[in-house]
């Protein structure tokens, strides 16, 4: 290693180590926390329960669940993980010699631009795509004996949907192209890092809004008569819109019939002209709808930034 690329490994090193630390932590936490939930599960405790949104009681009548929150904690960091790498790695990678203005001695050595550029963001982009998919597969791994299950955590919950999967390692990426560009257009690493803590936020935020508005994966209907139960909710992710279907077509809500599967149901729906009821959900397999949405626009923004950035180096360095 030599040249611009041994200097990269020079700026970056403590940033490397310094991940490869927390994923060796996390590794730790997640060996010795699962092993304790496979041990519970191979008790029996929960051999009654089944899948689906319900608590499952124990023989007190308390909720049973296995203890899950390390888990979560995982899947929040992995959530907050693009932030924390467009902040502390993004921001950094061009601001600080910017700042200092020692990239006008490394750019005087006969090293261009765009090499000077991409040996920094090769290093930066590697770890970040390794780090980050080595967490998301860590989740993966640790929540998979527990997964939507009442005692466990549900696909859609947020430390599931957003901290694993490819999801998570396009959202690095994008953090990471949103700290470089800050830092090259404001000059100032402390400045850099506040307006990636700003814009990074925000997307993540506006993605986790889209998830529960289903504004880019719609859910499904589920339609049935009323003289049988209603197809069960199992492990899918209620929209929280339901009720009843009148013989045009048109929805209306469960006022007027509030009753479970009976025939006090079939009159009542009889009475008021209703055909059937429906609610809408999304299945287990939207998982994967979701994650390859989110997975293309935030790859996407990130080519996008990593493209202006390109662009703009050659008028701001």
């Amino acid at each position: 290693m030599k040249g611009s690329f041994w200097l990269a490994w020079r700026q970056q090193r403590a940033l490397v180590l310094t991940a490869a630390a927390v994923l060796a932590a996390a590794a730790a936490t997640a060996v010795r926390s699962r092993s304790g939930m496979l041990s519970d599960l191979d008790s029996g405790l929960f051999a009654h329960c089944d899948p689906g949104p319900l608590y499952c009681t124990g023989p007190d009548g308390m909720p049973l669940q296995l203890d899950v929150q390390p888990l979560e904690l995982l899947g929040w960091f992995n959530m907050a993980l693009p932030v924390l790498i467009g902040m502390f790695w993004g921001a950094p990678l061009l601001g600080r010699d910017r700042e200092l203005g020692t990239h006008r001695m490394v750019l005087s050595q006969g090293v261009g631009r765009t090499q000077w550029f991409a040996a920094r963001l090769a290093l930066a982009a590697a770890s970040a795509v390794a780090v980050s998919g080595l967490l998301a597969l860590l989740f993966t791994w640790w929540w998979r004996p527990a997964a939507d299950r009442s005692y466990g955590i549900f696909w859609y919950g947020a430390a599931a949907l957003s901290g694993s999967g490819p999801r998570t390692v396009a959202a690095a990426l994008f953090g990471l192209a949103v700290g470089t560009l800050a830092g090259l257009l404001v000059r100032r690493v402390m400045s850099g890092m506040a307006l990636t803590l700003l814009v990074t936020a925000a997307v993540v935020g506006f993605l986790e809004w889209a998830h529960k508005t289903r504004l880019f994966v719609a859910p499904h209907v589920y339609v049935t008569p009323g003289s049988v139960p209603k197809v069960p909710m199992g492990d899918k992710w209620s929209a929280g819109h339901y009720g009843m279907i009148n013989a045009s077509g048109g929805r209306e809500g469960i006022e007027n019939c509030p009753f479970p599967s009976s025939p006090e149901l079939e009159r009542c729906m009889s009475r008021h002209g209703y055909v059937s009821r429906f609610y809408e959900a999304n299945p287990v397999s939207d998982y994967w709808t979701f994650q390859w949405t989110d997975t293309a626009l935030l790859g996407g923004l990130a080519a996008v930034l990593l493209l202006v950035t390109t662009l703009l180096l050659r008028r701001r360095v």
